[in-house]
């Protein structure tokens, strides 16, 4: 194998010799395992939107690509008002629990271990505004519930863990929400400090 200059050398050009040919495809198929990326006797390979239900319309869909992971409106306004008081913490910071347990709280204060979520009242089925769609409900039911389940196990992760969780409504005012992180850091304390003087 040679360098590849290109790459600063770093990188291995592949020869065809590299490449599995169809008595090596076929020993994968033989042997119960898929090649990566090639073929497998799991059937046709399908795109991973092969599922999604068809939109109801280009305005619907447009909205729906519309919709934000992180940086929601709500959860900026939190944030502003929580480093206009001083606060500071990660935001949207991967926390990497026992039992290979992965979560994305959208705000965490890591030295005092508290996690805050903002939740979406659709994306979370809040029991003041969430509504179920009507259209595609087939899709749109287990998906909402898996949601919330995933959230519960994300809030028993992190409690095991010793974190404190703290899960707020999007429709909830920034006043109200500050306050409620806010009351949650000052019983926590500061790591390192002593409560009683």
């Amino acid at each position: 194998m040679a360098d590849n200059p290109e790459l600063g050398g770093a990188v291995a050009a592949r020869s065809a010799a590299d490449d599995p040919g169809p008595a090596d495809v076929a020993g994968f198929a033989e042997a119960g395992l898929a090649q990566v990326g090639g073929p497998s006797d799991a059937g046709p390979i399908r795109s991973p939107k092969a599922n999604y239900p068809k939109p109801s319309s280009a305005g619907r869909s447009a909205n729906m690509r519309a919709n934000r992971r992180t940086d929601t409106g709500p959860e900026l306004a939190l944030r502003r008002a929580l480093h206009g008081q001083g606060y500071r913490y990660r935001k949207d910071h991967r926390l990497d629990l026992a039992v290979g347990v992965r979560v994305r709280p959208d705000i965490v204060f890591t030295a005092r271990k508290v996690a805050v979520f903002v939740d979406g009242c659709f994306w979370h089925c809040c029991p003041e505004h969430g509504t179920q769609p009507s259209a595609n409900s087939w899709y749109w039911e287990p998906k909402l519930r898996r949601n919330v389940e995933r959230d519960r196990a994300a809030d028993a992760a992190l409690s095991q863990a010793g974190w404190t969780v703290i899960r707020l409504w999007e429709h909830e005012s920034v006043d109200a929400a500050v306050a409620a992180v806010t009351e949650v850091l000052a019983r926590v304390g500061r790591p390192g400090v002593s409560m009683t003087q």
